[in-house]
């Protein structure tokens, strides 16, 4: 199973853009930050990852606000055929409680 949860914000976005096949398109980078237990031991975890929004969802994801924190659900792949970098492919996202509190060390 490919299945990918994050909440992170919404550092990064392009300009929605359009396929050859007229599917909508939305490239963006994502911010996560929190404290999580690993062999007992807490640990700070920190990262950026490439995202994209593709279809229905890219409308509602371009009109979120820039540094809003979400729960983002999606998945996994290939930037493209021949790379190696990955890309999460966003297929559903929502607001995150507001009693969550992500640490964006700012």
């Amino acid at each position: 199973m490919n299945e990918l949860k994050v909440t992170g914000l919404i550092a990064e976005r392009e300009v929605i853009r359009y396929t050859p096949a007229g599917l909508p398109i939305v490239n963006a980078v994502l911010q996560h930050s929190s404290q999580q237990i690993e062999a007992g031991i807490a640990r700070q975890t920190e990262f950026e990852i490439a995202a994209v929004a593709a279809g229905e969802i890219s409308g509602r994801f371009s009109a979120a606000p820039l540094g809003g924190t979400y729960e983002f659900s999606g998945f996994l792949a290939r930037r493209s055929r021949n790379s190696k970098s990955l890309v999460f492919h966003i297929i559903d996202f929502r607001a995150a409680p507001a009693t969550q509190h992500l640490d964006t060390g700012a």
